[in-house]
């Protein structure tokens, strides 16, 4: 009988360890979160930039393309102009602080007139997934970094000179 107890009692303090080490790991989690506070774009004489602004360390991001843009959650067509869409997916990452309000101050949407890009949308925010696309007449080459103080990710595609 001795023993059953003892199992029972180990079981309920092991129980006990792991919802304290639960609780006090999600605010560490939720603060290292980065924000995406922004997005913006020019134009130089051979390439054209989009510069996604950052709070805290520049999360993975993937770059993809894509036959069509959609917001995340509904599966809505974004209406940007062109035939050709790059998908760009940071993770983790929110537009969002932890109190739910909006951190992004950048465009939903945004037809542009470069020579490469043609629009940019901020597409989701949804579940530590920010997701914007891009939209271009010709198929996109681009080259991406991250740079630092303040920190960003780049994504350059290059053109022809036009200077």
């Amino acid at each position: 009988m001795q023993h059953v107890r003892r199992r029972q009692v180990t079981a309920l303090l092991a129980g006990a360890l792991l919802t304290a080490g639960v609780a006090l790991a999600a605010p560490a989690s939720a603060a290292s979160t980065t924000l995406v506070t922004n997005a913006r774009w020019g134009g130089h004489c051979t390439y054209d930039r989009l510069v996604i602004d950052l709070q805290g360390a520049a999360p993975p991001v993937t770059v993809t393309p894509v036959s069509e843009l959609v917001y995340d959650g509904s599966g809505k067509p974004v209406p940007l102009p062109g035939r050709y869409f790059l998908e760009i997916r940071l993770h983790p990452a929110a537009a969002h602080d932890s109190a739910g309000h909006n951190v992004y101050v950048g465009p939903a949407l945004q037809q542009i007139d470069l020579p490469k890009l043609k629009g940019i949308a901020k597409t989701g925010d949804f579940e530590g997934y920010v997701t914007f696309g891009a939209a271009f007449d010709t198929p996109p080459t681009y080259n991406t970094s991250v740079l630092h103080a303040p920190e960003r990710f780049v994504l350059d595609f290059p053109h022809p000179a036009t200077c």
